[in-house]
């Protein structure tokens, strides 16, 4: 094996940590990828053997690329974003493999989306310090911020996700449990019954793509009723694991239509995100909308 060869594995054992935090960051995988790889290059350019640790060095690395493409992806935006904008869904039918696993986040897409209202830094300070570990005097740079001022990003950005996404239920079993009792009553049209298993302040997200028009709604009764109505889109469902928690695939006439993520929370439904959008969903594994 050449140098090249031998760096390239190196990275290769780091790059589904890299994908991660760049996930994380990004909240699409095509973007999460394309950072990885601007990583790479910018290793093979480098003096790897000066790197005591590379594992610290590519984090750092991929953390100041995701913060360039979240200050440019703001910076040229011009229309304001649809009403409802979900992070890609990692959707794997079953128990997650290992790579899916650690790319998906334990409180499924609910993070993700509330990690999008937080400004560049202080993503980047939370999602480095909080999720993956990051000292603040590594963190300080990428931001140009002191370490304090950078702790104090993390803070503000650790307080709004609290807020907004507290912790769910962890027993993916109980999840599903739970999920099932959600379909069987909004395919029979129980209006009680779905009541009863949605938490009072059930918020729910759909996005329907840049060309439609997302939805949001909160509150049980509201959401009741759009769950009945939507129930007869789709001809088959499929329980998935949907960014590590229960999860449905939604199909008809062979083709999907859409993919919903459950936060569930002292048992009951909290929140429904659902992507509905088409060529986001063309996007994922067919096999999942197979009959």
């Amino acid at each position: 094996m050449d140098e090249k060869e031998l760096l390239a594995s190196r990275f290769a054992d780091h790059r589904d940590h890299l994908t991660a935090v760049a996930y994380r960051m990004l909240g699409s995988l095509s973007e999460a990828e394309d950072a990885v790889q601007e990583a790479w290059l910018r290793l093979s350019r480098s003096d790897a053997d000066a790197i005591e640790n590379l594992r610290a060095w590519l984090t750092t690395v991929v953390g100041r690329v995701c913060l360039d493409m979240l200050r440019s992806r703001a910076a040229r935006r011009e229309e304001p974003l649809p009403e409802v904008r979900l992070p890609d869904p990692i959707v794997a039918d079953g128990p997650d493999p290992e790579r899916q696993a650690l790319i998906a986040d334990s409180v499924g897409l609910a993070l993700v989306v509330v990690l999008q209202t937080l400004s560049p830094a202080e993503r980047l300070a939370f999602v480095l310090h909080d999720l993956f570990g990051v000292p603040f005097d590594e963190i300080a740079p990428i931001v140009g911020r002191t370490p304090a001022t950078a702790k104090k990003l993390a803070s503000r950005a650790r307080q709004r996700v609290r807020g907004a996404a507290p912790a769910p239920d962890t027993d993916l079993a109980g999840q599903r449990r739970v999920v099932e009792a959600f379909l069987t009553a909004a395919r029979g049209g129980d209006f009680e019954a779905l009541l009863a298993v949605l938490d009072p302040d059930v918020e729910l997200r759909v996005d329907a793509g840049p060309a439609a028009a997302g939805v949001r709604a909160r509150g049980a009764a509201t959401v009741a009723r759009s769950a009945i109505v939507g129930a007869r889109a789709a001809d088959r469902v499929r329980h998935v694991v949907v960014n590590g928690v229960a999860g449905l695939v939604e199909s008809s006439a062979g083709r999907p239509v859409g993919v919903l993520a459950f936060t569930i929370r002292n048992g009951r439904v909290a929140t429904i995100d659902i992507l509905t959008d088409p060529v986001r969903l063309a996007r994922l594994d067919p096999a999942l909308f197979e009959e």
